[in-house]
């Protein structure tokens, strides 16, 4: 079947324009357009987000919370403004709640670091086999240190969990359940409410890794009931380098804090200190301010985005992808392929090396990522050392796939003649 025999499904007018606002979209590489398909790893921004870091840069670069002159007030201001974007965004109850880190990565080390000062021996971290090494590595860490358990709940041969093997994997010693919204390898989004509900009905606490899910579909941590949510700017259009853990209030009041520096604390002396109130408690020392001004541009933008017609839209564009890859790419094999499942392709072509697939698409302007993705967990459970994965945003078009499908074919001709 060639392109020419497949009906591409009509695209909303509106991402046609947006796509417009991404200026390292209109850029050449290897002398050709690019088609930028690693939005799991990391997306492009769009020019609003571009202005607002570059402004705080010229002309409000100041700390904040700490001067009483214009330039720290503005640089507060903004920040603090950022901070109530992202609570009205994913719908916590206050600022309170919403914290800010460097990451996804250091949002869950700095929950399995504080959190984790109550774990003892006997007791159980519950992770499933889909997760990212963020999710993976900070828990084994606290098992280490605290003689706790890890325990990993399976996934079944399309990529998806073993539900009901997660929940006879839950006991009255399980303390924390951690697993990802959706996953960064193979796309399986998980049912997390649910998984929310028999984590708590077993009395653990709950964080949910949402790096891949807050860019393509709303959520609302108060509807999952979630105790903790973590995800990262440079994947929802914004700057790296930033990023959030949602917690609880009553959760996070529980909990020490994570480091110890400036701006968390109240009052200090060689005899003790005393702690900040919540957010601060956890935000120790200069903040990467222009990177929050930055989410914070990046939340306003995502507000104007029909998140239902993102999903509608990444979704044909998935479907057109691996159509195209299993018809017209010999050898190729689709790796997760889950009945729930967001806009990433995630693939194996017989003979071919997935760095070697990565190379030669490039050259022909095509940016994919390969390798194990940091969830190597999950190359070793489908027999493969790595794969090539083309990841999809709403800036993407059918013209992307067909620029995909044209470089993978390449490869199989250099490598099989």
């Amino acid at each position: 079947m060639t392109a020419a025999e497949l009906e591409k499904p009509r695209l909303r007018r509106d991402f046609a324009a947006l796509r417009g606002e991404f200026p390292a979209l209109e850029q050449l590489v290897h002398g050709k357009p690019l088609a930028y398909l690693d939005n799991a790893a990391s997306s492009q921004s769009p020019t609003a987000v571009q202005e607002a870091t570059a402004l705080q840069q010229r002309l409000n670069h100041s700390n904040v919370h700490r001067g009483v002159h214009a330039l720290s007030e503005r640089a507060t201001a903004a920040f603090e403004a950022a901070r109530d974007k992202v609570r009205g965004f994913i719908n916590a109850a206050t600022t309170k709640e919403v914290i800010f880190t460097r990451g996804t990565t250091e949002s869950i080390n700095l929950v399995a670091a504080s959190f984790g000062r109550r774990l003892a021996p006997g007791d159980e971290v519950l992770i499933t086999w889909l997760e990212h090494h963020s999710n993976i590595v900070p828990w084994q860490l606290l098992c280490e240190r605290s003689g706790a358990r890890l325990v990993v709940a399976p996934i079944r041969d399309d990529g998806s969990l073993d539900v009901a093997a997660f929940e006879a994997r839950l006991s009255s010693r399980t303390r924390v359940a951690a697993f990802a919204h959706v996953s960064n390898a193979l796309g399986t989004i998980n049912p997390v409410a649910e998984l929310t509900r028999k984590a708590h009905a077993a009395g653990a606490v709950v964080l949910i890794d949402g790096a891949q899910a807050v860019p393509h579909q709303r959520v609302d941590v108060r509807a999952l009931d979630c105790d903790f949510y973590a995800f990262s700017a440079h994947k929802m259009y914004g700057p790296t380098g930033t990023g959030v853990l949602f917690g609880k209030s009553a959760v996070l009041d529980s909990m020490p804090p994570y480091q110890g520096g400036g701006d968390m604390i109240l009052t200090v002396s060689f005899e003790g200190s005393t702690y900040n109130a919540l957010p601060y408690k956890f935000e120790a020392g200069t903040p990467n301010i222009t990177g929050v001004v930055g989410l914070g541009a990046a939340v306003d933008y995502l507000e104007t985005i029909d998140f239902r017609a993102v999903r509608d839209h990444e979704h044909a564009l998935l479907e057109y992808a691996t159509r195209r890859l299993l018809t017209e790419v010999p050898g190729a094999k689709v790796i997760g392929t889950a009945p729930a499942k967001a806009a990433v392709l995630s693939f194996v072509i017989d003979g071919i090396h997935a760095h070697d697939l990565g190379t030669i698409v490039d050259r022909e302007g095509v940016a994919i990522r390969t390798g194990h993705h940091c969830a190597m967990p999950v190359m070793d459970r489908f027999g493969v050392a790595a794969t090539a994965r083309a990841s999809f945003a709403f800036y993407n078009n059918f013209d992307d796939v067909d620029r995909l499908i044209a470089g993978l074919r390449r490869a199989v001709e250099i490598f099989r003649g």
